[in-house]
């Protein structure tokens, strides 16, 4: 049983790398700087990199800072996995961009509630995460905006084919940053749902500073095969959809 749930697990994030591809590699596929195959192997890429970079801060708030452990068994998993799988399905087939972490979150709170109700919930942590769902958006609106306003100043004499071949190098950084975050940050929410397994089940000690190293590296390598296959429908979305990503000028 614990094995069919740690399969579980990964294909969901499999699901979370195809599923939120998108999030990396829309710029930079609308705007024509990569192509979409060109695109999804540099995403993979950094997916995996991640792996060699992040801390597993994220995996401990999931493990141990959202629920209460003790009440983690092979039904609150599996509820919880299945639950964000299908939502990830439903929301990739109609194209609609949504977060696999929110979607997790989600699912582990809710098979926690109904098997112990309030009780089974760390609300500290739980607290800070919500937050983090509105803050997150917000902060990018913002940010972004103030961001696009600073460089249409600056390059406000330049020519625009000079600003277009400067920041289609530009776009290359930014979406491999974002994929390393993507990575390190979304990888390690599927470890701490195995760690919690782990602990649960005996296998893994309650003490322990961070989860076997295979499930470290099952995690990064699946989220990077599901970013591999990428989610074009919703790329298609947030490129055109959302917003008519072209390139300025």
């Amino acid at each position: 049983m614990v094995a069919t749930l740690v399969l579980v697990a990964l294909v969901f994030d499999f699901m979370n790398g195809f599923h939120d591809a998108a999030n990396s590699i829309a710029t930079v596929v609308s705007t024509g700087v990569l192509k979409p195959q060109q695109a999804v192997v540099f995403a993979a890429a950094f997916n995996v990199i991640a792996y060699f970079i992040f801390h597993l801060k994220v995996a401990q708030t999931v493990g141990k800072g959202t629920i209460d452990p003790e009440i983690v068994d092979h039904y609150v998993v599996f509820g919880a996995l299945v639950g964000a799988i299908g939502w990830n399905v439903i929301t990739w087939y109609y194209g609609i961009p949504s977060s696999s972490s929110h979607a997790l979150i989600g699912g582990l709170v809710g098979a926690a509630l109904a098997k112990s109700g309030w009780s089974s919930l760390n609300i500290d942590g739980l607290l800070k995460t919500i937050a983090f769902i509105f803050i997150s958006p917000l902060l990018g609106f913002i940010l972004g905006s103030l961001f696009m306003l600073g460089v249409s100043w600056l390059y406000f004499r330049t020519a625009p084919s000079k600003v277009d071949r400067r920041f289609r190098r530009l776009q290359l950084l930014s979406a491999g940053l974002y994929s390393l975050g993507h990575g390190g940050n979304d990888a390690q929410k599927t470890i701490g749902i195995i760690w919690m397994l782990l602990i649960a089940t005996g296998y893994a000690s309650a003490t322990a500073d961070a989860p076997p190293a295979w499930v470290i590296g099952a995690c990064y390598l699946s989220m990077g095969l599901g970013t591999l296959f990428g989610g074009w429908r919703i790329v298609r979305t947030m490129g055109q959809k959302i917003t008519k990503l072209k390139p300025v000028g």
